[in-house]
């Protein structure tokens, strides 16, 4: 074999080499590129699906959870609240639930699975405030003397009632939104699907 054939073969040896631990060295830098493209752990859990214990939540007590990037209120209306509904329906501006913020299960004058248990997203449609509960009927909470009780969103002056319906002639455009949600149990609930059923 002369020279020429034994530098060809080394060359050969050396460029397969060189390209070998080029190829390694590319993916090594790879793959930490393409593992930030993924979304995170806590972005996987942000639109999951969150459970939630309702066995101590109280008639007339409220609960606050969190569903991707949302407050989620859940209400265990008394029944003095639910007496308020039948009493507003001149009042508020859907009062039949018509336009769709709520699945089909909650289109109902409680806007409910279970007519004492509201699950609502607590943002106003009209710029995305967090309103503030109001429940105290009259004027005990800086409210009008007829105030029956419900929420009150303090940066442009949307009213809700205990079913999350908004009053007429108020900036927000639309109900309350009800979440997709399940009863697993009467103590639990999963908020964000509702492939089960109600």
């Amino acid at each position: 074999m002369s020279n020429q054939g034994k530098m060809d073969c080394g060359r050969r040896r050396l460029i397969v080499a060189t390209a070998a631990v080029g190829g390694v060295g590319a993916v090594a830098a790879l793959v930490p590129f393409v593992s930030s493209l993924l979304p995170s752990e806590r972005a996987k859990a942000a639109g999951a699906p969150v459970e939630v214990d309702i066995s101590k939540l109280e008639p007339g007590q409220m609960m606050t959870v969190e569903w991707r990037g949302k407050p989620v209120w859940i209400i265990n209306r008394t029944k003095e609240m639910l007496d308020t509904l039948p009493k507003l329906a001149d009042q508020v501006a859907d009062p039949q639930s018509e336009k769709n913020q709520q699945p089909d299960y909650a289109k109902n004058e409680t806007r409910s699975i279970k007519p004492e248990l509201l699950v609502v997203v607590g943002i106003c449609t009209h710029l995305g405030c967090s309103p503030s509960s109001k429940f105290k009927a009259g004027a005990d909470e800086g409210m009008p003397g007829d105030w029956l009780g419900g929420f009150l969103c303090p940066c442009h002056g949307s009213t809700f009632d205990f079913a999350g319906r908004v009053y007429k002639a108020k900036p927000a455009p639309t109900n309350l939104e009800v979440p997709p949600h399940v009863y697993l149990s009467d103590a639990r609930i999963m908020i964000g699907e509702d492939k089960k059923g109600a």
